[in-house]
């Protein structure tokens, strides 16, 4: 009997701002107990492990019950209306643990923390704690204020942190795969986006302490890296003469993936997120290059029609776009795996405009994608500028139609990896049971089989037998 997996793409691969992660049970002796729950991109997920590890030289475990914690922090995303909701939420729940426990200390971090600043002590007064995304290294001396009585608060954004020196606590760790951050906020200024105003100016980091992480993951078994950033493609980082004894010269994002693969072939290399206006083709010859380099591409569109492009000031047109997806096939192949954000709804657009969407998906044939109704956000040029004019309705009916279409496609797509055989990195069991294993191939497609006497963080060549929308599934060969 095979092991199948439900065949709901949104909710396995799309729910991408709302996944919310909790601290594992850690305990090594220490006099207080951290429970941090983050929501939102990989960088939060990422920040959350800088934050533990800052923490723990501060006498902190890590606890996965809330109630357990001395120090409460909610790590937030400010991308969408629906995510600060959620927050808001949790908030009420840990004051009332707060009331029971007067001692304990709760704090927000991250994009809502950026975004809100004093009004969430001072107006609001749900936390003891507001805490932006470049001052976690102060984050023992605000915990030290709460603990004297006091509020604490700081949102100051650097041109400069980027936590390199810092070893991250691996937080809910398979023990196989793991996230790098390469660099920091963002310089694009989408009409509809708060990242610039809640992660600051963009800066990106030594490449030989990104390699060093990468060399110390790979010696601990972790057999997986993703380098991420809100824009890798961006990465730039010039060495002085007297940088650590190399000669003056810069390195880009190409050649950082160049750097990180040449580690080890058993290690894998995956980047997020692209912007179509930056990515070359040396970062596609690149991945060509070098087999242990995914080939897999997050490339967000965001809608398919150059109008609308403009007003979201996303910088290149629908006919660049479709360009840079030439490129990537005539590269790296029909087999590469592709996906993209897709929003509908914003501002003025028609039922043509949106229609240049699905025809836009149709030209593709992406693997999946994250699909969102517009969500006015405060603060952003979208919000001062353009009238949410389109009804509730219409945005959903869109998306409803956005979502039917990348349901078709992922099923497709999947449909042609039957009978060939895919080299998956095991991950661990399966979510519906522990008689088979899941993994991942490199165009970042789960493949669930039968688990024999594999383990994980081994590769295994998959011959893939069926498949829905959402997973591969097959049997082992030798």
């Amino acid at each position: 009997m095979s092991e199948k997996s439900n065949n709901n793409t949104i909710a396995e691969k799309n729910d991408f701002f709302s996944e919310v992660r909790v601290s594992k049970d850690q305990s090594t002796g220490k006099k207080r107990k951290l429970y941090i729950e983050s929501y939102g991109c990989q960088m939060n997920f990422s920040d959350s492990e800088i934050v533990t590890s800052i923490l723990a030289k501060e006498g902190f475990d890590t606890t996965s019950d809330s109630s357990e914690a001395d120090l409460i922090l909610i790590n937030t995303c400010s991308i969408r209306d629906r995510a600060e909701q959620t927050v808001r939420n949790r908030l009420k729940f840990f004051n009332s643990i707060k009331k029971n426990k007067p001692d304990v200390t709760v704090g927000v971090l991250g994009c809502m923390a950026e975004r809100l600043k004093k009004k969430l002590l001072e107006e609001e007064k749900m936390v003891d704690l507001v805490v932006g995304p470049d001052a976690y290294r102060d984050l023992p001396n605000l915990v030290e204020k709460v603990d004297e009585g006091q509020k604490a608060v700081n949102t100051f954004l650097s041109r400069e942190e980027t936590y390199a020196d810092i070893s991250p606590i691996r937080l809910n760790s398979n023990g196989v795969t793991a996230f790098i951050s390469i660099m920091r906020g963002c310089d694009n200024m989408c009409s509809f986006c708060v990242v610039p105003f809640t992660r600051g100016r963009e800066r990106s980091r030594d490449p030989y302490s990104i390699v060093n992480e990468a060399k110390e993951l790979f010696g601990k078994g972790y057999r997986e890296v993703t380098l991420l950033g809100q824009n890798v493609d961006s990465y730039k980082w010039t060495l002085d003469e007297q940088d650590n004894g190399h000669e003056k010269k810069t390195i880009n994002f190409a050649g950082l993936l160049g750097m990180v693969a040449g580690i080890h072939p058993d290690l894998r290399v995956r980047f997020s997120t692209s912007h179509p206006k930056d990515i070359t083709d040396e970062v596609l010859h690149t991945m060509k290059n070098h087999e242990n380099i995914c080939k897999y591409i997050h490339l967000p569109a965001q809608s398919g029609n150059s109008r609308v492009l403009e007003l979201m000031n996303r910088t290149y047109t629908r006919e660049w776009y479709i360009e840079r997806i030439d490129a990537i096939r005539n590269i790296l192949g029909e087999d590469c795996g592709l996906s993209s954000d897709f929003i509908a709804g914003f501002c003025t657009e028609t039922e043509e405009e949106h229609k240049d969407t699905l025809s836009l998906m149709d030209y593709v044939q992406y693997d999946f994608s994250y699909m969102f109704i517009y969500s006015e956000r405060p603060g952003t040029l979208a919000e001062r500028k353009y009238e949410d004019d389109i009804p509730v309705e219409v945005k959903k009916r869109r998306l409803s139609e956005i979502i039917e279409k990348q349901q078709a496609l992922s099923l497709a797509r999947n449909q042609r990896d039957l009978n060939k055989v895919h080299k998956v990195l095991v991950e661990g069991f399966s979510k519906r049971s522990n008689d088979y294993l899941q993994g991942r191939n490199s165009q970042n497609k789960v493949v669930v089989f039968p688990k024999k006497n594999f383990k994980k963080g081994q590769y295994v060549d998959v011959l893939v037998t069926e498949c829905t929308a959402a997973t591969l599934l097959g049997k082992a060969i030798d």
